[in-house]
């Protein structure tokens, strides 16, 4: 055989290795060697998809950089074209054919069928895309494949079975032009629609003894031209379907030839086109989309494999069937097998959703063996893989077969209640089940319900597909939702089934709503896979898209309403319903149970208020490692107290009002010690700008003009005592607005703030410092174990952090002991959030009981950023343009800021053993960040409240993935 290396049998193939195989050829090389019943066939590798593109990878990957600024349609319409074009002028591997013409021929000899035969069994393929990861619609695949006009009278005859022939013959036709040819589809589907509205008409007049015929056996059966009908009950309906069939037959190729020319009757030529079509699937605008929006990288999955897979019949009659089988229910993670069936029909049908499936209680009622075969078979790969497995399957004529295998995409509730169970059962050990729950699906499983005190009827009842509930105002159209939602918008997309291509609408909306389809139809997938609540199969609600409408039991809901959809129930409320948070427990609190026994890193919360802080305890938090006591200066009162501090005109002025200050907020101090009773509480001394509490120049100047004015008014008026009032206030504000001028700084967030306020002014420190001591030597008598922990923030020098020991902080808890009676054991630290200081930590650390990387503000100092200019201005076309991998206020940027975490961490530890590290800026809730700092040798990180169950799975993931010696991302 002419043999290039990149076509391979399923039985000879390493299904360990996806990045070669794909998901899909690997399931099937997989099914294979274990011995299911796999219909036979052979595997193009991915190497040969990468070969294709090589000679236009570069523009492609340009083009592709564009894309990922999620240009207009127009725009996005223009650089799809352009990228089409260039896949047009890439050619297949050279001997790539000739290879796969050598497989087809030996596939004919394996299964006694004939290629394109006009006599005997002509053999019929699939051609179907699979990515290493999966990319569930994302790309193309062509089913029937081999078909022609001779061909299809050769199965007919063979298969004795003239309806299913030309049924596989319009779907092929169909299914080719779209994806092959690039057709639009749009004509066929309307084609088909005015074919199958007549036959419903008739069956339901002219046919109507023998469609009532049908329904008394199967009930769930309805007149579509796409389902047979029983021959043997409704011959005359059954030849009725077949020959508007054939008129459709003939209105596809007439399409084909206006719109490209004469339909490909050659099967080899039709089977080269279609390898060129799976592989230009790669580079499908939804592909393209998907794998941004996941972050799929060339080092997890780099172009398509091709799996050309003899054809099996789903639609030879009411013996035949295909479905989709879960070994546990992807729902509830209950260990019960889920599943939708559907009889005479193929896989397109139900992923589609235009039929509505049955259970698998259906199947084990019709074919008891082909049910118990299916589950044991099931429960098999799950034992091989290790997961709960997705399996597409296929009966024909009462056979079983096996098309695919891939692990399911579940629900977190029922990821991780499957991964709990299966440890259980002893098919996974704990470091096993840890690392199959991605970080984020912990922190999706604490998505908002419905407020069950609300009490709200719904107006519609759909298949609880994605979970969560969420709000918004309805949309009809993909593109629409996107619009919408970069007006700050929040939407639900509704349609009628989602295709591939509304992928982008996904992501945009807040939830997904649709009238047709199951729990395994696209919408469903595919909200699951990213997050978004979903209710689908909402089979009473009727969409127009033409009025941009839907209507359901006598209410017409317009684009722009507000509505709710619950993916716990499957329910759809009218208007915008409060939801809450649900609480920790069951599977994930032991989840959680067994994370914290194998990681090294303390989890601590990011809270300032008491809710945050009773939030993060419930969550699991070890403590506070950041309490920005910024926040406590909002309440009115306490900010004019403030404001009198910062325009003070003399220290005895300012110690007054600091003292006024402190009092107010010790019971904010007591309270959040209180809360973390016996946990360590990290509160940060003043940081921000003083400039920041302080009314603008501007606003001061507009109510000086303004005084002005009513002064001028008054003094026309002759009110003598008005004037000598508004005098008195422009005077106040104009003295005010001096004061306020001279504060402002050219660049205030490298100016006067954190510790350098603490050297200015040493009794704002004091004062601070004493109101935390205070309220912990109040809680030490009341009986209390409060932990209190007192950081130094913006430190770029050791002589700033003596200078504010040894004249604030020591001298507050030396006065607090004294007073209360009481020792006092408060650790003194220091954000390290400049890059002097981490440079210099071998110094700083003499001084300090601990640092905590505020990697915000050391990743705008390091790259000279400030945060929320590059956002808004290049930091998405430094993404798009490759300049940056990722966002480094997401996820730390190693080289960097990363190398300080290291270095300061390494050097303080040498120069003070006993030195604690932390990390409190937001990459300690980043699951990737929190894999960095375990290698860092950092000790703890804190994260919002929220994160903080993220943040100690992650941490374990980190320490299991040490302990084995596995390199890169976890989870699914």
């Amino acid at each position: 055989m002419a043999r290039t290396g990149l076509v391979l049998w399923f039985e000879e193939a390493d299904w360990r290795d996806k990045k070669l195989l794909g998901g899909k050829g690997a399931s099937l090389a997989q099914m294979t060697q274990i011995g299911l019943p796999v219909p036979p066939g052979f595997i193009i590798t991915t190497e040969a998809c990468r070969k294709f593109y090589s000679s236009r990878k570069a523009e492609m990957d340009e083009l592709e950089r564009q894309l990922r600024g999620n240009p207009p349609p127009a725009v996005r319409d223009e650089i799809i074209k352009k990228i089409w074009a260039l896949i047009d002028q890439c050619d297949l591997p050279a001997g790539l054919m000739e290879d796969v013409r050598e497989h087809m021929q030996e596939l004919e000899r394996r299964t006694g069928k004939k290629f394109g035969a006009a006599d005997g069994i002509p053999l019929l393929v699939s051609v179907r895309s699979g990515a290493a990861l999966s990319m569930p619609g994302m790309m193309d695949t062509v089913l029937n494949l081999g078909l022609n006009d001779n061909s299809v009278q050769a199965l007919a005859k063979a298969t004795n079975n003239e309806w299913f022939a030309y049924d596989a013959y319009r779907r092929f036709i169909q299914m080719f032009a779209r994806i092959v040819l690039a057709l639009d589809e749009k004509p066929f589907n309307d084609a088909f629609d005015r074919k199958s509205e007549q036959f419903a008409r008739e069956a339901e007049t002219t046919y109507k003894d023998e469609l009532d015929a049908i329904r008394k056996l199967y009930p769930e059966y309805t007149p579509r031209l796409d389902a047979q009908p029983p021959k043997d009950i409704a011959p005359r309906l059954w030849a009725r379907s077949l020959e508007l069939i054939k008129e459709l037959v003939g209105e596809y190729k007439d399409l084909v030839r206006k719109m490209w020319g004469e339909f490909p009757q050659d099967p080899y030529v039709q089977l080269e086109l279609a390898i060129r079509a799976v592989f230009r699937s790669w580079m499908n605008p939804r592909a393209i989309f998907y794998r941004i929006a996941n972050n799929i990288t060339p080092d997890m999955a780099d172009c398509t494999a091709v799996n050309v897979v003899t054809m099996v019949f789903g639609n030879m009659g009411w013996d035949s069937g295909t479905g989709v089988y879960f070994t546990r229910d992807q729902s509830t993670g209950e260990d019960r097998p889920y599943g939708e069936f559907l009889p005479n029909a193929q896989g397109e049908d139900v992923v589609a959703g235009i039929r509505t499936p049955l259970g698998l209680d259906e199947l084990k009622k019709r074919m008891p063996e082909v049910y118990n075969q299916l589950i044991e078979a099931g429960k098999k790969l799950e034992q091989v893989n290790k997961d709960v497995m997705d399996i597409e399957f296929t009966v024909e004529r009462g056979k079983l077969y096996f098309l695919q295998n891939r692990p399911a995409k579940m629900t977190p509730l029922a990821r991780v209640r499957s991964a709990v169970e299966m440890v259980k059962e002893g098919l996974l050990t704990k470091e096993e089940a840890l690392l199959k729950v991605d970080p984020e699906q912990v922190r999706r499983l604490l998505y908002p319900t419905i407020d069950p005190k609300v009490k709200a009827t719904p107006i519609a009842k759909g298949l609880p597909a994605s979970p969560g509930a969420a709000s918004g105002q309805v949309v009809f159209n993909p593109d629409d939702a996107v619009e919408w939602a970069k007006q700050g918008k929040k939407v639900i997309l509704v349609r009628v089934e989602t295709k591939p291509d509304d992928v982008h609408g996904f992501y945009a909306a807040q939830g997904v709503l649709t009238s047709r389809g199951g729990m395994t139809s696209h919408a469903a997938i595919v909200a699951r896979a990213i997050g978004k609540p979903a209710v689908v199969g909402a089979e009473a609600i009727k969409i127009d898209y033409d009025s941009k409408t839907f209507t359901v039991n006598g209410v017409t809901v317009k684009e722009g309403d507000w509505v709710t959809i619950d993916g716990n129930s499957g329910s759809v409320y009218l208007g915008e319903l409060p939801t809450v948070t649900p609480e920790l427990g069951g599977w994930l609190d032991e989840l959680l149970k067994w994370a914290d026994e194998e990681r090294r890193l303390g989890v601590r919360a990011n809270a300032d208020v008491p809710e945050d802080a009773m939030m993060a305890r419930k969550f699991g938090a070890e403590g506070i490692g950041l309490l920005r006591i910024e926040r406590m200066f909002r309440k009115p009162e306490r900010l004019e107290a403030l404001r009198r501090v910062i325009l003070a005109a003399d220290d005895k002025e300012r110690e007054a009002h600091m003292k006024e200050l402190a009092d107010m907020i010790k019971p904010d101090f007591k309270e959040m010690l209180d809360i973390m009773d016996g946990k360590p509480v990290v509160i940060r001394l003043i940081d921000p700008p003083l400039h920041e509490f302080l009314p603008s120049s501007e606003e001061l100047l507009a109510q000086i003009y303004d005084l002005r004015e009513q002064r001028e008014k008054a003094q026309a008026s002759g009110d003598a005592a008005k004037v000598k009032e508004l005098d008195q206030k422009i005077a106040e504000l104009q003295g005010l607005y001096n004061r306020v001028k001279a504060l402002q700084e050219a660049n205030p967030m490298m100016g006067h703030r954190g510790v350098r306020v603490g050297v200015t002014y040493p009794v704002i420190y004091y004062y601070l410092t004493r109101a935390m001591a205070e309220a912990a030597a109040e809680l030490i008598k009341e009986g209390k174990r409060p932990v209190l922990e007192i950081m130094v923030p913006q430190v770029s020098d050791v002589n700033e952090i003596r200078f504010v020991k040894n004249n604030a902080i020591l001298p507050a808890l030396s006065d607090v002991e004294k007073e209360y009676g009481v020792k006092l054991n408060v650790k003194i630290g220091t954000m390290i959030e400049t890059v002097r200081a981490a440079l210099t930590a071998s110094e700083i650390a003499k001084e300090v009981d601990f640092f905590s990387f505020g990697t915000n503000d050391l990743t705008q100092a390091t790259f000279s950023f400030s945060r929320d200019d590059v956002e808004n201005k290049f930091m998405n076309q430094y993404l798009e343009k490759g300049i940056l991998a990722n966002d480094p206020f997401d996820t730390v940027d190693v080289k960097g800021v990363g190398r300080l975490v290291e270095i300061a961490t390494k050097e303080g530890k040498e120069a003070n053993p006993k030195l604690e590290v932390g990390v409190c800026g937001e990459h300690g809730g980043d699951p990737a960040s929190i894999n960095f700092f375990h290698g860092a040798g950092v000790d703890y990180v804190s994260a919002s409240p929220f994160r903080v169950p993220v943040a100690r799975l992650a941490a374990a993931q980190a320490a299991v993935k040490e302990k084995l010696g596995i390199r890169g991302a976890v989870g699914e």
